[in-house]
């Protein structure tokens, strides 16, 4: 049983005994079978259900009290607790003294989440505002018997800030480990700490990677990692967050490895052995429509994330470096931002800087009109890295964008929205390439119009125990709106190309400002059709979607020479059947050559604390111009399950379907210890997902306190790569 709670909730059975007790003490029984006696000066009050005494921000309760009424010093006996602000204090009998705050008590426990600590002889140091206690221990073990603990000869607590402990020996059980002179944890910031991660990767061999937690201040934390990796040698580095108020939040991390085998890289180009990346990023609101960003991401070479810091390669292989500054009106913002190329290895549209006028979309006065713009001027240059420098280009461009729209609405329920717009781009002299151009301008021309509604039903008896379903309204949304471009006065290909289109698995925006890809604006003659539908339910006293499906396809009625007359047919869904099953669909189907182009399937299940289970296959055809390699047929799978309350596994695997490779597999077996967690890992990855091409296998062990969890479980189950520390 916990010995320890941060929450007192108990339900008072009577009123105060008295009104004649000193200023803003109350005192309570909590059943009516209390007992009360008067003295001359002294108040006794008894009850088997306990008898509780407030007086501002601290409580006594206990079975028996006697309080001074001229002292205001309560005696309390039988299960006592004492609460004040965030302290819990108990024990068997308790002296505390309203006025002073002062504490005495033979034998006590107390706690503050995630230390608790017990003792004798407790008392306060008036002082020095601490309290101090003889032959007492500290655990982060919410436990009567802690699994572990640090005996001392004296503790000294300062309330809200530290546990002090003196003479101190750390014991495992009743096995003594480790004797400390000095043991001191902080409760108004994170304490300092060790963690340690040992582990084998056939591409490093054995390795031990190690962090230092160090908390410098309530708005400053470190992490020093110090790594070692047989094959490849010493790396290492340090992480630093801190919270500077209304000057903002940021990171700085670095780290450096001197690698004994770096090899060469994909196109046999050799890899430094000196290796290192440097990051930082800072963000600020310094009022509340002002806001600064900041980011460096610098590294060097292309493959050294990938090689040491596989987490974040994952989530971005092209990090970019910037200064962003954004100034907010009720109907503008101004927006700068400089974008350097700090990584020559990498690809890059420099931005040195871009200043952007947003024009918000707002009424013109009292007219039924509306408008919106978008101006910018920026000097822009085009980096594609050490592969390709021969393709380099730089120029200085404006940009400037206005539009005016007209909303309608027809019979209540039918909106109509036409707009009309103007675009003028201007381009500096083009160098920095092997052939020179002149400054050139363009002029572009859009309308159209967007035609919507909204309907829905509502069935109030609609009742199905199969799908969760308490009522039933479905909400239907379609929708046509066309868009009509003519031909530029230049066209994509005579320009520099800075803003540009990039292949990508969802739907393109047609209508402008939504189409920010600048430098490939083209004609356009298009009516794009969509259709969404949604049923809601009524679920746990709150509205969900039951279904959500959304459908868009395009048609060309003037297709160019790269289009087809249909556009590719799209397909969005989101079924919840239960609480705990959810089916998710993504399809992306070419009417032209009747194939799919995509199609993603996930099923997650969810049914209880047991197990989950999550299913998916994704299917992606060759992108033309990306070669054989860039489509996929992925079949994807990660079971977790716990066993007890003990154990538990995790297991996901990834196969490609379109060679019969298994690409990856991760096997978990997470353990709990009470006072700690442990997770073994096992991955396995085909060597044709490596770099080298060689055999990648890894084993890892990772333990922590639960007190000072590395990471949590739901991270480690969505990303399991956290368990290997890379």
């Amino acid at each position: 049983m916990h010995w320890v709670r941060a929450v007192l909730a108990i339900g008072l059975a009577s009123a105060a005994f008295c009104a004649d007790e000193p200023p803003g003490i109350e005192v309570n029984a909590l059943s009516s079978d209390g007992s009360i006696e008067y003295l001359e000066s002294t108040l006794m009050v008894s009850d088997p259900a306990g008898v509780m005494v407030q007086y501002g921000d601290a409580t006594v309760i206990a079975r028996q009290v006697k309080l001074n009424r001229e002292t205001s010093v309560v005696e309390a006996e039988g299960n006592v607790r004492l609460q004040r602000g965030a302290e819990v204090w108990t024990g068997q009998t308790l002296r505390y003294d309203f006025a002073s705050r002062q504490i005495q008590a033979s034998d006590f426990r107390t706690g503050r989440s995630p230390y608790f600590a017990a003792g004798h002889g407790l008392g306060s140091d008036l002082t020095n505002k601490v309290h101090t206690a003889t032959n007492g221990f500290v655990t982060t073990d919410d436990f009567a018997e802690p699994g572990y603990r640090v005996r001392a000869k004296s503790l000294t607590f300062k309330p809200g800030e530290y546990i002090e402990a003196r003479g101190a020996t750390l014991y495992v059980g009743k096995v003594p480990v480790m004797y400390l002179p000095r043991y001191r944890r902080n409760l108004n910031r994170e304490s300092n700490h060790w963690y340690a991660l040992p582990g084998y990767r056939s591409l490093y061999g054995a390795y031990l990677l190690t962090t230092y937690n160090w908390s410098i201040a309530t708005n400053a934390a470190a992490s020093l990692h110090l790594d070692y990796r047989t094959e490849r040698g010493v790396a290492g580095g340090p992480d630093v967050e801190y919270d500077l108020g209304r000057a903002g939040d940021g990171r700085l991390s670095a780290y450096y490895a001197h690698d004994e085998d770096a090899g060469v890289g994909e196109l046999s180009e050799p890899i430094p052995a000196d290796r290192w990346r440097v990051g930082f990023s800072h963000s600020a609101f310094v009022h509340t429509n002002l806001s600064v960003k900041a980011a460096v991401n610098a590294e060097s070479d292309p493959y050294f994330r990938h090689d040491f810091l596989e987490n974040e390669y994952r989530k971005d292989i092209m990090p970019k470096s910037f200064v962003e500054v954004d100034r907010q009106w009720s109907n503008f913002s101004l927006d700068l931002v400089a974008q350097p190329q700090i990584n020559d290895h990498l690809q890059t549209v420099e931005r040195l800087p871009d200043l952007k006028l947003t024009g918000l979309r707002q009424q013109l006065g009292i007219s039924p009109f509306y408008y919106e713009s978008e101006s910018s001027l920026a000097y822009m240059r085009h980096r594609e890295g050490d592969f390709a420098p021969a393709t380099n280009y730089a120029a200085l461009r404006g940009d400037t964008y206005h539009q005016l729209l007209l909303p309608w609405n027809f019979f209540g329920w039918l909106n109509v929205m036409p707009r009309a717009g103007g675009r003028y781009t201007y381009y500096g002299a083009e160098h920095d390439t092997l052939l020179d151009q002149d400054s050139q301008d363009r002029w572009v021309f859009n309308t159209g119009a967007e035609v919507s509604t909204k309907m829905s039903r509502l069935w109030r008896n609609a009742r199905s125990r199969v799908f969760d379903v308490s009522g039933l309204r479905h909400i239907v949304e379609p929708s046509v709106n066309y868009v009509y471009v003519p031909t530029p006065t230049s066209r994509p290909l005579d320009l520099p190309q800075f803003d540009y289109e990039w292949p990508g698995l969802e739907m393109m925006p047609i209508e402008y400002p939504d189409y920010n890809s600048i430098d490939a604006i083209d004609s356009q003659n298009v009516l794009r059709f969509g259709l969404r539908n949604r049923l809601q339910t009524k679920r746990r006293d709150r509205v969900e979607n039951l279904l959500h499906w959304a459908l868009f396809m395009d048609w060309r009625l003037r297709p160019r020479a790269d289009q087809e007359t249909f556009g590719d047919l799209y397909s969005d869904i989101d079924f919840t059947p239960r609480t705990w099953l959810v089916l998710n669909s993504e399809l992306r189907y070419d009417i032209n050559t009747t194939s799919w182009r995509m199609a993603n399937h996930t099923v997650t299940l969810r049914p209880n604390d047991v197990w989950q289970w999550k299913v998916g296959h994704r299917y992606l055809s060759e992108i033309p111009g990306f070669g054989p390699n860039s489509g996929n047929n992925l079949v994807l799978s990660s079971l977790h399950f716990r066993l007890n309350e003990d154990w538990s596994f995790r297991t996901s695997q990834h196969f490609e379907a379109r060679t019969g490779t298994m690409q990856e597999q991760y096997y978990t077996v997470f353990r709990d210890f009470r006072s700690w967690t442990g997770a073994l890992t096992l991955r396995l990855r085909d060597r044709t997902e490596t770099l080298r091409q060689k055999e990648d296998w890894t084993v890892a062990f990772q333990v922590s306190l639960k007190a000072f969890p590395r990471s949590s479980t739901p991270q480690s189950r969505d990303d399991p790569i956290y368990l290997l520390g890379y």
